[in-house]
C-alpha cells in the first residue's frame, strides 16, 4: 500500500553551520566590538546575548540571514521573549522546531479526512503517515497539505510505492 510521512524537521547540520557563521561575524563586526553580543547553539535551542533589545534584534537579523543563505526555513524558529540577565544585559532563547505537535497532527488528520480524497492519515509520534491505494491520491494529499498549511515548514519523506 503506497504511503508517505509528513514531517517537520530542520537540517541541524545547516543550523549549526549558520549559528557558527553568525558567531564568527559577530566577532568581527565593528558595531559589536566591546559588547556582549553572542549567539550559541545547545541541543535544539539557539541562545542570543546582547547589551540591549536593539542589539538582540540585530543579532536575530544576522542569524536569519545566515539561516536563509544555508536554505534553512526560518519558520522552524520559535522565538521566545527576551530576558534580563544581570546588569543591562539581555538574552533570548530560540527553539528550533523538530517534529509535528499533536494539535497540528490532529489538524492534518482532520484536513485529510474532510478532503474526501481516498487516503488515511495516522499520527505516529512526531510525524503523520498518509497511506492510500493510488499514487495519484497521495500526490493530491501532498498538494492539499502544501496549500492549506503554509505557516509550518512541512516536508514529505519515506515515500513508498
Amino acid at each position: 500500500m503506497p504511503s508517505f510521512d509528513t514531517v517537520c524537521e530542520a537540517d541541524f547540520v545547516e543550523v549549526k553551520n549558520a549559528v557558527e557563521n553568525a558567531a564568527k561575524e559577530i566577532g568581527t563586526r565593528f558595531d559589536f566590538k566591546g559588547t556582549s553580543a553572542a549567539v550559541e547553539l545547545k541541543d535544539k535551542e539557539i541562545t542570543m546575548y546582547g547589551d540591549a533589545e536593539f542589539q538582540l534584534t540585530q543579532v536575530e537579523d544576522l542569524l536569519r540571514n545566515k539561516l536563509t543563505k544555508r536554505n534553512v526555513d526560518v519558520r522552524f524558529l520559535d522565538i521566545g521573549k527576551s530576558q534580563k540577565i544581570g546588569g543591562d544585559k539581555v538574552k533570548q532563547v530560540i527553539k528550533v522546531r523538530n517534529g509535528i505537535e499533536s494539535e497540528l497532527a490532529k489538524k492534518l488528520q482532520k484536513l485529510i479526512k474532510d478532503s474526501k480524497i481516498k487516503v488515511q492519515a495516522a499520527i505516529q509520534e512526531e510525524k503523520v503517515r498518509i497511506s492510500g491505494t493510488k499514487r495519484d491520491d497521495l500526490q493530491a494529499a501532498m498538494a492539499l497539505i502544501r496549500k492549506d498549511i503554509a505557516d509550518m515548514p512541512l516536508s514529505f519523506n519515506n515515500f513508498r510505492d
